[in-house]
């Protein structure tokens, strides 16, 4: 199973994704954990060793511009990659993480050389047939306008009951019908009460998968540097039941 997840920054993405990755690993499943987000923080909430010490590849210029084999104005559009996740992937028991970041661009729709090169990188991980695939996306719009999660079986739009969540939800779910996605998912974090879900559901107007509650043990781990995943069994018991659903979509 190949999950994507996004939605505008601090609602809760990385949590929802460490939960998911987590739970996947616990069932004794080979798990790959993708982050893409420009500010990563996968982990660390993960509980993986040493996480300052994870330079995001987005961050490597002269890899990045090696396997772009800039000349000038011209480079290559179908880079090298193939040879990178065995470089720099990090392994935790039955999970895979690399840490892939997001490159920050000058203007909408522009094809620069590091993006090409980032897209090759996350069409090959895509693309493992052994295992299950969990990508904590940048927060915001720009990777679905960039395609580069049109191949995932299930893509999770987290938000949070507020306007400034649900507007930037919109445009994710607009986005990703354009790119002819399917399965495409609302998912609703810090939930105080019923009329919250209501709340998101009738100002989209489609249904919550599924909905996560504040926690106080959650925002406790962030805060120390804890394993955020393993801090709420509620949130673990959640992340199942959401996991289940999403099993009987693809069956």
């Amino acid at each position: 199973m190949k999950i994507a997840v996004s939605g505008k920054g601090g609602v809760g993405k990385t949590t929802l994704s460490a939960l998911l990755i987590t739970v996947l690993a616990s069932m004794g499943r080979r798990v790959l954990a993708i982050d893409a987000d420009s500010s990563p923080h996968l982990a660390r909430v993960l509980g993986f060793p040493n996480p300052d010490e994870i330079t995001p590849i987005a961050e490597m210029r002269e890899l990045l511009n090696e396997r772009s084999e800039r000349d000038g104005p011209f480079y290559r559009l179908n880079p090298r990659v193939d040879d990178l996740p065995e470089r720099f992937i990090r392994i935790q028991g039955n999970i895979k993480l690399m840490t892939v970041g997001a490159i920050r661009q000058g203007g909408g729709g522009c094809a620069c050389s590091d993006n090409v090169v980032l897209k090759a990188l996350l069409n090959t991980l895509m693309l493992s047939p052994d295992e299950d695939i969990v990508l904590d996306m940048e927060a915001g719009v720009e990777h679905l306008g960039r395609g580069t999660v049109a191949s995932v079986d299930h893509l999770l739009v987290v938000a949070q009951p507020y306007l400034g969540s649900i507007e930037t939800v919109s445009k994710i779910i607009a986005l990703a019908k354009d790119l002819k996605m399917k399965a495409i998912h609302v998912v609703v974090n810090a939930v105080s009460a019923p009329e919250d879900v209501v709340f998101v559901e009738k100002s989209l107007n489609m249904p919550v998968l599924a909905a996560f509650p504040a926690s106080s043990l959650v925002r406790q781990a962030e805060r120390t540097g804890a394993e955020v995943a393993l801090a709420d069994e509620t949130m673990l018991q959640k992340a199942r039941e959401l996991l289940e659903k999403l099993g009987a979509f693809s069956a």
